[in-house]
């Protein structure tokens, strides 16, 4: 047989002089527990206005209709952020979510969505890919910095092209546009940019922002036009060369 639990002395002593007000208060918190459980899922709290946030991409609208569908379901004072997860877990491009509840219907949902700085080129095929690895199928891949790969990855990229991933996730949103390809070469990580612009060299890919920092300020310079490349190995000390007929030319 388990234990038997004896009452604090005072407790037992006020059921033995009260045993109504003992009783009573007893039931006022099962019956008001049971009272919260059914307020918790009933229609008086339903959610019936569903306000989503953030979702922008080509999926939107699916993405949309999937949290909203979900949401209906639910009470604004038991919102199952699982499930609201599950219902947008085959779109890639959500990253995560907040929930937060208005009582009594309704409900706002943020999206936090995953952004394109890449295009993984594996052959002929061209995808969309995020700084984390994922693969972002329906967004446009044209104007994306390119980087090469064997194979399509069956879980994580690898390797070269993860490093060369890491280096343009790295470098500012405005200046991705003008990287045509990025790779692991001789010296490390390069990149060629568009218009037939110099190739940077960034050489590891320790303090890759700060590179892509540097490389933005020398190509700023009117002193590095003509440069066939700009070498920020050294962020503190970059240096544009190749130019015909002249010498490096070192910038900071």
């Amino acid at each position: 047989m388990g234990q038997i639990r004896r009452l604090p002395a005072r407790a037992a002593g006020l059921a033995r002089r009260h045993p109504r007000v003992l009783g009573a208060t007893v039931l006022l918190v099962v019956v008001g527990g049971g009272g919260w459980m059914w307020l918790r899922d009933s229609s008086l709290a339903r959610v019936n206005k569903v306000t989503i946030n953030g979702a922008t991409g080509p999926q939107a609208v699916a993405v949309r209709g999937a949290l909203t569908d979900a949401a209906r379901g639910m009470s604004t004072l038991h919102v199952d952020s699982g499930r609201l997860r599950a219902a947008v877990h085959a779109y890639p491009e959500v990253a995560a979510i907040g929930v937060h509840a208005h009582p009594l219907h309704s409900l706002t949902i943020d999206v936090v969505e995953r952004q394109a700085v890449a295009a993984l080129a594996v052959g002929a095929h061209r995808i969309a890919i995020a700084a984390d690895g994922t693969l972002l199928r329906d967004q446009p891949s044209d104007r994306l910095p390119t980087v090469n790969a064997p194979v399509l990855p069956v879980a994580k990229l690898t390797g070269r092209p993860a490093a060369a991933l890491a280096a343009i996730a790295a470098a500012p949103a405005a200046m991705r546009p003008h990287v045509d390809r990025i790779f692991v070469g001789p010296d490390g990580i390069e990149a060629d940019l568009r218009n037939n612009g110099p190739r940077l060299i960034l050489g590891a890919g320790d303090r890759a922002r700060a590179k892509w920092v540097a490389a933005a300020r020398v190509l700023g310079d009117a002193g590095s036009q003509g440069a066939t490349y700009v070498d920020v190995r050294l962020p503190e000390r970059p240096a544009a060369g190749g130019f015909s007929g002249g010498q490096p030319s070192t910038t900071g």
